[in-house]
């Protein structure tokens, strides 16, 4: 069995393996994160990346690569869900902002769990401005999970908004938390700890 913690690299990994390639294939998600998840996955096992006082430089490398292709303003609205059009406009900017930079701790924290996992793509399937990508992340030990990226056409480039591991949606498991915390207390509780955590 998956456990909470791999599930959590293995998002981390397959959000990181967005690259610059989509410059030269927009428009082929396909293409995209097989080109990419190979750029990211080469940074992770450079050797000369490997030391731990190189462990900066390999986090800046992975987050040229990856934060570019992450929207995070779709992943923030969905991550909120209903809660995300009762707030003003400078509330949901605030809330973005706070939001990627809870993405970006998170595989900045977790950058040492690689251990030469790799990813496989399958299947592709493109609606309109909307894609899926269904691939398969396969550990050390031969085990293998499913991974379906979600991707967006966004002025003319494909950004990911969501990856989802053996039917766990990291979107989904934002909201749930997000939800939990506001329902409980208030939506200003909730941007306490995020602020709180970035500390």
């Amino acid at each position: 069995m998956i456990s909470a913690r791999n599930i959590h690299w293995i998002v981390v990994l397959a959000l990181a393996g967005f690259g610059t390639a989509s410059a030269l294939f927009a428009g082929e998600p396909l293409e995209v994160i097989k080109v990419s998840a190979d750029r990211a996955i080469q940074i992770l096992k450079d050797p000369q990346l490997q030391a731990n006082k190189k462990k900066k430089e390999r986090i800046e490398r992975l987050k040229e690569i990856a934060n570019p292709l992450f929207d995070f303003e779709e992943m923030a609205r969905r991550s909120l869900g209903p809660h995300w059009r009762r707030r003003s406009p400078l509330e949901q900017k605030e809330f973005v902002k706070l939001f990627r930079d809870s993405i970006e701790r998170t595989y900045s924290n977790n950058v040492d769990l690689y251990a030469g996992e790799r990813i496989v793509t399958g299947k592709e399937i493109i609606d309109n401005d909307y894609a899926q990508v269904d691939s398969s992340f396969i550990n050390p030990k031969g085990e293998e999970f499913s991974v379906v990226f979600r991707l967006r056409r966004t002025e003319g480039k494909w950004k990911v908004y969501d990856a989802v591991v053996e039917n766990i949606s990291i979107v989904n498991n934002y909201r749930s938390q997000f939800d939990r915390v506001i329902s409980k207390s208030s939506f200003e509780e909730l941007i306490r700890l995020l602020k709180e955590k970035a500390g």
